[in-house]
């Protein structure tokens, strides 16, 4: 029984215009100037508290703790109330997890975006009850891409194969520090070329990812 863990943004879905959404109602809140699609989409992989220092960053916004609280406070509560609205999974996913499931594979997540709004968009997709454990990144007191949460993920999955699936450079350090397989999904939320990018197998279409696992 091969044991699969996902990342999440980027990888099974496409939750960048939900995120831009609660940061533009974060600033707009704030009564900051507004920033770009594509600046929060670049921002995207290293977990909320990250992510709202570079958007205070790309505002000119002093960088200060008590500051970084109430903005960061302030996204979470304008993401959870819609996690799920502009969000897409990737074309292909659902019918590659089908497949999956039929080859005896069971799932995991291994994600840094916090617990809570990770548990609302599996339900919103109809993947709680696929999903056997979630591990965000509020789960312990590191994230990705230190291996324990990706160890925590696996630990909690039957022994046998493993691999961890993602889009990033974070998921790739993590997965090397972890020292599981890394399968590279291309059309996520990458910074740069995917020959820089360690990996052991790499897909551009959903449809072929059931047969690396294979």
């Amino acid at each position: 029984m091969t044991a699969v863990v996902f990342d999440l943004d980027g990888t099974l879905i496409d939750s960048a215009p939900d995120l831009h959404a609660a940061a533009i109602r974060m600033l707009t809140e704030a009564r900051l100037p507004e920033i770009t699609f594509q600046q929060t989409r670049s921002f995207i992989g290293n977990g909320v508290p990250v992510l709202v220092r570079r958007i205070m960053t790309a505002v000119d916004l002093p960088e200060d703790d008590a500051r970084h609280a109430e903005m960061e406070a302030a996204f979470l509560r304008h993401y959870a109330a819609a996690p799920a609205d502009l969000t897409a999974f990737y074309p292909g996913v659902e019918a590659a997890l089908d497949r999956l499931e039929a080859a005896g594979c069971v799932f995991g997540l291994c994600t840094n975006k916090p617990e809570g709004p990770a548990h609302d968009i599996l339900r919103a997709f109809g993947l709680a009850d696929r999903v056997r454990v979630v591990v965000g990144g509020d789960t312990l007191p590191v994230k990705k891409p230190d291996p324990d949460p990706l160890h925590r993920a696996f630990a909690a999955l039957p022994d046998g194969p493993q691999i961890y699936v993602g889009d990033s450079e974070v998921d790739a350090e993590t997965a090397r520090a972890a020292r599981v397989p890394f399968a590279l999904f291309s059309g996520g939320y990458r910074r740069g070329p995917v020959d820089d990018i360690p990996h052991d197998h790499l897909f551009d279409d959903w449809a072929d990812m059931p047969d690396l696992i294979g």
